[in-house]
């Protein structure tokens, strides 16, 4: 009765909370207040952090898992479209035969190639419209006119200037990477700070120097994000490029697989070629780290 008592005229403490009673264990005080004695005796789960590349591949790795199964268990058809172990099987047998290896180079070839040109195009068409006024009145309305032609849609002019060798599919990627790279590289030349620009004049920097030291090197952030666009519309363009009036190229193989319902290598080829532009996308990333290690931007939250 008296502890009953006791509780019942005991004062509230601090933030409302009660005085402990007779027989439970003396709160404990930090920071924020009261707290149970009992909640700090259980011991706090630790969450393991797997490594960033894992977590990246785990989506695409349950991606193939789902799909390995719906073929696994009847669900797809294997004409409609071929599991992931029928596709590495025919990976395996094209790859022993040397034929895959043959194919693969015959694309690589064109798309160096049509880069080559392409990226180069780009870059002086941009630097000739950003940093003359003349130039822009002349160059950036015709790259606009053209930018909005489809690439696919000049492949019967192409033919007809070039014949149906390697030139029209060269031209094509040169065509389609030339317009990625001149818009963002001169996008970039023209949204370099004014005030780097003034800094640099009363430095007493000249023409020539503060195009090499201040504009250029201003716009390689474009220009690389350009080089990207570029890289990926060059696959995409060679895609159908190879699949009309060639002999070889991964195009041209999965449209050979087409007329026999080989989805498997079909699919081979989709694979080879998202895998070639992750790569080429990789090394972009790569030189970007190297050329901008000066500029830290944010990495996104955890």
């Amino acid at each position: 009765m008296p502890d009953v008592l006791a509780e019942a005229v005991a004062p509230p403490l601090a933030g409302g909370a009660t005085a402990p009673s007779a027989g439970s264990p003396p709160p404990v005080q930090d920071r924020e207040g009261l707290v149970d004695a009992a909640s700090l005796s259980r011991p706090r789960r630790t969450l393991v952090r797997l490594p960033r590349p894992v977590r990246r591949l785990a989506g695409p790795l349950l991606v193939v898992l789902t799909w390995q199964l719906l073929g696994t268990f009847g669900i797809v058809n294997d004409r409609v479209l071929a599991p992931p172990s029928a596709v590495l099987s025919a990976a395996w047998e094209l790859g022993r035969t040397g034929e895959l290896a043959d194919h693969l180079l015959a694309s690589l070839t064109r798309v160096v190639s049509g880069l080559s040109i392409g990226v180069s195009a780009g870059v002086v068409l941009a630097v000739v419209a950003g940093l003359f006024r003349l130039g822009d009145e002349l160059v950036d309305s015709t790259m606009q006119v053209l930018r909005a032609l489809p690439v696919l849609g000049l492949l019967p002019l192409v033919i007809i200037w070039f014949g149906v060798g390697e030139t029209p599919k060269i031209a094509l990627v040169a065509f389609g990477t030339a317009f990625p790279v001149y818009v963002n590289t001169y996008a970039a030349i023209r949204g370099v700070d004014n005030r780097l620009v003034e800094s640099a004049r009363t430095v007493g920097l000249g023409r020539l120097g503060l195009v090499r030291h201040v504009i250029l090197p201003g716009a390689v952030p474009g220009f690389l994000v350009g080089l990207r666009f570029a890289l990926t519309g060059a696959w995409l363009v060679m895609i159908i490029a190879e699949q009309l009036n060639a002999t070889n190229g991964i195009g041209y193989l999965m449209n050979q697989a087409q007329s026999w319902y080989r989805t498997d290598i079909i699919v081979l080829g989709l694979l080879i070629y998202g895998l070639l532009g992750l790569t080429a996308d990789g090394l972009v990333r790569l030189l970007e780290r190297r050329l901008l290690a000066w500029r830290r931007g944010f990495e996104g939250g955890a």
